[in-house]
């Protein structure tokens, strides 16, 4: 006789879990996540700087305040809203993958691609333009002339080119989402059965803190393998001025100028940060996320069962 299929059940989107997942994320990138975002997002835009001129930049824009451009309000929108977007869309496309007949680690992929696109289109295009805005435009400051605020240059862009202007490189932001969560999902998964492989734990026994953030930051890490996408979307949304760069400018247009101007070299600027930002945000959701999970407990009264 042969085993009764358990049926397939769609997981409820909690309260707990997007308190949970927003909680993790603001603390992620008020602490080093912005920073490094900082970092990366100028490497990228001043291709000809390492890492070194990259920082000499930034703490000429104000000190240790230059690091947290961008922090507030467009980071913590971002920070705040990701969480529950992807976890809205990752359960609903999980959900229908698996009833198409998906294994759990196809369905899960699948998930994480469909939230990540979803989130790119919600809230993180203009997000991350306004934050690369932000992170830019110090040259204004430069030449003498004091730059405007974030509002006011969010209603300068939106006057002059209406949404479209606020969620440009929002296309490669979308790219650089589908194709890291899937990368990321996949390579975290891949390093975490050589965890169990080499410590014995192939039974399916619970990983320690330490094996977990290995795990997790290995996928993570390695997922910075499409750091070319992550270029073009800071190209696509920088105010850099320069006369040799294509006016409507596109994800192609981008790529083929940076190409043109610094090589794969320049496609690549900014990759150590990337990775370094990967690592610190799966410390704070998988170390800090038991006493995070606790925290909320006990504030919401219902239990989280949103992985971190």
């Amino acid at each position: 006789m042969s085993a009764v299929q358990a049926p397939l059940e769609k997981k409820p989107v909690k309260f707990s879990n997007l308190l949970l997942g927003a909680g993790l994320n603001m603390f992620e990138v008020t602490t080093l996540g912005q920073p490094l975002e900082v970092v990366k997002t100028t490497m990228a835009a001043n291709r000809q700087h390492g890492m070194a001129g990259a920082i000499s930049t930034i703490w000429s824009r104000g000190g240790i305040f230059g690091f947290y451009q961008g922090l507030i309000p467009w980071a913590w929108i971002e920070a705040s809203t990701k969480g529950a977007v992807l976890l809205f869309v990752a359960s609903e496309a999980e959900y229908y993958a698996k009833s198409f007949g998906a294994s759990n680690f196809v369905g899960g992929i699948t998930g994480g691609m469909v939230g990540g696109l979803a989130q790119a289109y919600a809230t993180m295009g203009f997000c991350t333009c306004m934050k690369t805005v932000e992170i830019t435009k110090h040259k204004v400051a430069a030449q003498g002339i004091k730059p405007p605020g974030t509002m006011e240059t969010f209603m300068a862009i939106y006057r002059a080119e209406g949404i479209r202007g606020i969620n440009k490189g929002v296309n490669a932001v979308a790219v650089r989402q589908v194709t890291n969560w899937g990368s990321r999902f996949g390579l975290s998964r891949v390093a975490e059965t050589q965890i169990r492989k080499f410590t014995g734990k192939e039974g399916g026994e619970k990983l320690s803190v330490v094996e977990k953030i290995t795990a997790s930051a290995l996928g993570g890490g390695l997922s910075a393998w499409n750091q070319p996408i992550e270029v073009v979307r800071v190209e696509m949304q920088s105010k850099t001025v320069d006369p040799n760069r294509p006016k409507n400018m596109g994800v192609g247009s981008a790529f083929r100028y940076i190409y043109s101007q610094n090589g794969i070299k320049g496609l690549y600027r900014g990759v150590t940060p990337r990775i370094g930002l990967g690592v610190w945000q799966t410390v704070c959701m998988v170390a800090l996320g038991d006493i995070a999970k606790d925290a909320v407990e006990k504030l919401t009264g219902e239990a989280v069962t949103a992985k971190h």
